[in-house]
């Protein structure tokens, strides 16, 4: 193919969030190996396998985390690849893996917490935003050349997703986490014209089997608490 084609090529990277995890005493997991999908988390990958049955994929990775490899299972089979395994769209690092932590449960409280709240621009209590950014970029960038041309999914986390998403679409890095558009086993879809990256699209092909409270936005959809 001559360059002046190759910059013409068409191809579309997506992006997926895993499916729901196992994870029963809701701790903050992280990176931390063991947690594997629900049994919702299962029907959620199976959706999304259906869905894209009819794209034309000739790439497959996932994070090397559990959950991540088998939301990437069935899609894979569906097209008889094989999941390859790409460490840049691992999960973000978090200072609280392991522990419980979430508004409300009293953890802005604890003194032992404060040094990683110092700055929430960064943020200070886990990987740079800015980092997550340069791993997934270049973990797009490898999907797009190995299946220049046509599809690749690869499979990932919310936050390096969301990340990524919004240094493409020229937001700020920091923001309510509440906000982040990416349900769990949702789809977010770059479009390349050659190298470059020309549109993003968001879809939610299992949106029916996630509960409402985990939908993306649903902080904002939530009634205001009385009193």
């Amino acid at each position: 193919m001559s360059q002046a084609n190759r910059d013409k090529t068409v191809t579309i990277v997506h992006l997926m969030r895993h499916g729901e995890v196992e994870n029963p005493e809701g701790i903050l997991y992280g990176r931390l190996p063991g947690y594997h999908l629900s049994e919702l988390g299962r029907q959620m990958a199976d959706r999304v396998a259906d869905t894209l049955a009819g794209h034309d994929i000739a790439h497959v990775a996932a994070s090397p985390l559990e959950r991540a490899q088998e939301t990437a299972q069935p899609v894979a089979k569906g097209h008889s690849l094989d999941v390859v395994t790409d460490e840049r769209l691992i999960e973000a690092g978090n200072s609280f893996q392991g522990k419980t932590f979430g508004v409300g449960d009293g953890a802005l409280r604890r003194p032992g917490n404060w040094r990683h709240l110092r700055n929430p621009f960064k943020p200070s209590w886990g990987e740079p935003y800015i980092e997550q950014v340069v791993r997934m970029s270049a973990a797009l960038d490898a999907a797009k050349d190995a299946a220049r041309g046509r599809e690749a999914v690869c499979v990932s986390h919310q936050l390096p997703i969301w990340s990524v998403r919004s240094f493409v679409e020229r937001r700020r890095l920091w923001h309510d986490p509440r906000q982040r558009e990416c349900t769990l086993a949702s789809l977010t879809s770059f479009t390349y014209v050659g190298d470059s990256i020309v549109s993003v699209s968001y879809s939610e092909p299992a949106l029916d089997l996630v509960p409402p409270h985990l939908r993306a936005g649903a902080a904002r959809r939530r009634p205001p608490r009385k009193g």
